[in-house]
């Protein structure tokens, strides 16, 4: 259908509504809240139950979304939730789990500033919860940002793609800049949902149930025996390294041999410190840009080659510093590296990366 490759001019949050329909989610549960709510308000403008079968509902709050998630994905369905900053902390205990009992799911979070109620204006300090695990015991979320309303829509379908591939869940770490702003964006072509059949098929290991062929399943995050127990973390660190090893994604901008500087930044931070790199060559400086994708898997070992023979490194967050220290870590000494950030809900200008440079590096 020719419709389905229409060029049409959305919201990040709307954008994030329409891909869910069309790449055959089974599944929404949600609760408002500043600066994502027209996610659910679009899904319910669109009514997806009348055309596709897909449940929107409105929880009675984020612990309610977000256990609806646990018991929809652990069937083996692409069921997504969406949140803010504050209702996404409400959160953190489901989807501590859901990694647990290996049931994938999809998070979307379009962070606002902190701490507590904070601001409704955007943010990016919730960097630290979704990469470490906001919630107990040794785990990890895959968590992508991205820096554009384009992909807001393409990373719906990647999310549930890799939180089946890897039974783990998947988080898409926005911010309200790309949640609010509008851009031109294609919409992805519409894909069916999955059949009953191709969920037994796909997902043996779902709670649909006891069939003529297999035993019901049972999925849960607690193991009273602490050998046993240790046994599944073990497990849980082994697949964690083979997401390492396989799922990293970045961009680079200007990363050549003659470079000087780097920036790292991600989200909407990314897109000021691009427009900043333009400036500064303008002005002379050697600057160019790294783009990390994928927050979990960090690229650590990307981000050090790419640093190698440079004179300094400036990460640009909308934060008091905190992808600053897996830069660190990467880099390992081996550059100065400092950091460039604002807080209190307030976007960096490309003038102020640039001066950073100047004065820090």
């Amino acid at each position: 259908m020719a419709e389905e490759r229409e060029i049409v001019l959305m919201k990040g949050n709307e954008a994030i509504a329409h891909a869910a329909i069309r790449c055959g989610c089974d599944g929404y549960f949600g609760y408002p809240i500043t600066p994502q709510s027209e996610v659910i308000e679009t899904l319910a403008a669109l009514k997806p139950w009348e055309t596709t079968g897909m449940v929107v509902l409105q929880a009675e709050s984020e612990v309610a979304s977000v256990n609806m998630l646990y018991g929809g994905a652990g069937a083996g369905k692409r069921v997504m939730t969406s949140s803010s900053s504050p209702g996404v902390a409400l959160m953190q205990e489901g989807i501590a789990y859901m990694a647990g009992a290996e049931i994938p799911g999809v998070i979307v979070n379009v962070q606002r500033g902190g701490p507590g109620l904070g601001t409704i204006q955007p943010s990016q300090s919730d960097y630290f919860q979704a990469t470490r695990g906001g919630g107990n015991g040794d785990y990890y979320v895959i968590v992508l940002a991205p820096n554009s309303v384009q992909e807001m829509a393409d990373f719906v379908d990647l999310a549930f793609e890799l939180a089946f591939k890897y039974r783990n869940p998947a988080m898409i770490l926005s911010d309200g800049v790309i949640g609010q702003m509008m851009e031109k964006v294609v919409l992805p072509p519409f894909k069916p949902r999955r059949t009953e059949e191709e969920i037994l098929r796909e997902c043996p290991w779902a709670t649909t149930g006891r069939t003529k062929n297999r035993q019901p399943n049972i999925m849960t995050s607690l193991e009273l025996k602490p050998e046993v127990m240790e046994e599944r973390n073990l497990k849980l660190q082994e697949k964690y390294e083979v997401i390492r090893q396989n799922e990293v994604r970045y961009e680079t901008i200007g990363l050549d041999d003659s470079c000087d500087y780097m920036i790292v930044a991600f989200g909407s931070a990314a897109r000021v410190a691009e427009k900043a790199v333009e400036l500064a060559r303008e002005e002379g400086l050697k600057v160019g840009l790294f783009r990390p994708i994928t927050l979990w898997p960090f690229p650590s070992k990307e981000i050090l080659e790419a640093s190698n023979g440079k004179k300094g490194v400036l990460v640009a967050e909308i934060n008091a510093g905190q992808m600053i220290e897996d830069v660190r870590l990467a880099v390992n000494g081996s550059v100065p590296v400092e950091h460039f950030g604002r807080l209190g809900g307030i976007v960096p200008e490309p003038e102020e990366i640039v001066n950073a440079i100047k004065e820090k590096l």
